[in-house]
Parts: C-alpha cells; structure tokens; sequence
C-alpha cells in the first residue's frame, strides 16, 4: 500500500462531486465538502495533447473515482485526485488550531539546520533565522537546490518541511524516508490533507487549509486568485501528538 491508497482506503463514505475547477493556480473539487489542491501545470507539452482525459465530464462522478486520480502521472490529474480526497475528508477540528505555518516555522527554526521542500513566501525570512536552510523545488529560483541535489541533505536536517504537492509529483513518500528519525516533519500548504494517516508516515505536523465557503473559493479559484487571494478558507494545523501546545 502506497500513502495515496492509504489515504483513499481511510475516506469516510463518497458523495457525488458538484463542482469541478481546474484553477491557474489552485485546483477544487466540491463533493461532502470543497478539497483544494495545487494546480501543477504540464509544462512544455505537444500541440493537441490530452491531460485530463474526461474534461468537461467530471462534474457528478463520484468523488472517491475522482481521488483514485490521484495516482494519475498527468499532474493535473493528480491534483484533482488530491483535491477529491480533500472534499471528502471528516476533519477532527478538536485535534486541529488556526494557525500560519509560515509564522509557525518562522519560530521553530532559530539555529536549526532546515530543509524546506517547496519554495513558500516566507523563505527570505527563514533565511534570516535558521541556522542553515535549504530550499529544494523542481524549478529552484536563485539559491535553490534542485530535487536531486537536495534529496542529499535532506538527511542533515534536524526540521524538514514539505509541500504537500509533493503528494502530486508522487514525491512524498521518498521525502519522508530521507527524513531522520529525530527531525521534526511537517507538511503544509492546501493540497497536504489534514488526515491522521500521514502521521504512520513520520510526519509531526500537517498544515492544510479548510474551505468554509466553497462558493465564495471556487469563484476565487477561477478568476486566477493566488492563495493569499483565495476567499472562504481557514489555515489549520494537525499535530500527531494531539497537543495543541506544541503548535502554540
């Protein structure tokens, strides 16, 4: 069993999916609930070629059909996988806190060695804090470590933080395995899903994003919105321990 079908075997029931929207950005399905997850685009492609083979067919299926693309090598696939499992998940709330992750691990990195998979927008001021930060992205910006280079220092870091896209790249699992045993690991961002079954993984932290208003979202999502523009969601955080304290 691989995390995605783990996390699929987990879902609660299935409900058929309402909505379906591939943003420039953000991808939503909105089945039992709205579930986002990152649009990764197909990069440079052949005229005429096909990555969401049922376009234009996808409003009604049933969400768990929907998650099962998540395995899907088309990435824009996959992110509606991910986005299905997202709408699908019954969050504990009473284990979750409102909470920044950038913020969060703005105050946890102070003179630790971190490795951050993903490029965030708090990455110049965790340059300015950690003790030393590598920051690993597929397409690194100046000062980044590509996916091969980084994997290999993954292994020194006392803090790892991932994106959870990497659930999307099918990246996840390699990532949490070149984690240390004593690093604290946290996945965060709108695709990683708040769901316990991460925590059989290693990770300590899941940093997701709870839609409560999937209209007000969705309207977001299609008009081209960045997260920060994405209207209608909360930023919650899970901890494997359930203490609350330890995200305070």
């Amino acid at each position: 069993m691989s995390i995605l079908d783990d996390l699929i075997s987990a879902l609660p029931g299935d409900a058929p999916a309402r909505e379906v929207r591939v943003g420039a950005f953000w991808t939503a399905v909105w089945s039992r609930s709205c579930g986002l997850a990152s649009t990764v685009g197909a990069g440079d492609h052949e005229h005429g070629a096909t990555f969401v083979t049922e376009a234009g067919r996808l409003q009604g299926c049933s969400a768990r059909q929907l998650a099962g693309l998540a395995h899907s090598h088309s990435t824009l696939e996959a992110g509606i996988g991910l986005a299905a499992i997202n709408s699908l998940l019954e969050v504990d709330e009473t284990r979750c806190v409102e909470l920044n992750a950038g913020q969060f691990l703005i105050e946890r990195v102070p003179g630790r060695q971190v490795a951050l998979v993903g490029h965030f927008p708090f990455v110049p001021e965790l340059r300015r804090t950690a003790g030393r930060l590598w920051v690993i992205d597929l397409h690194p910006a100046a000062g980044d470590l590509g996916p091969e280079e980084g994997a290999e220092l993954i292994p020194q870091a006392d803090l790892v933080a991932i994106t959870g896209s990497a659930l999307i790249s099918h990246t996840l699992e390699g990532l949490l395995q070149r984690c240390r045993s004593d690093a604290f690991v946290i996945v965060l961002g709108p695709t990683a899903p708040l769901s316990p079954v991460l925590f059989d993984y290693g990770v300590d932290v899941i940093s997701g994003t709870r839609v409560v208003d999937p209209e007000r979202a969705l309207r977001s999502i299609s008009q081209g919105a960045v997260f920060r523009q994405v209207e209608g969601v909360r930023l919650l955080s899970m901890s494997r321990t359930g203490d609350s304290n330890e995200l305070g």
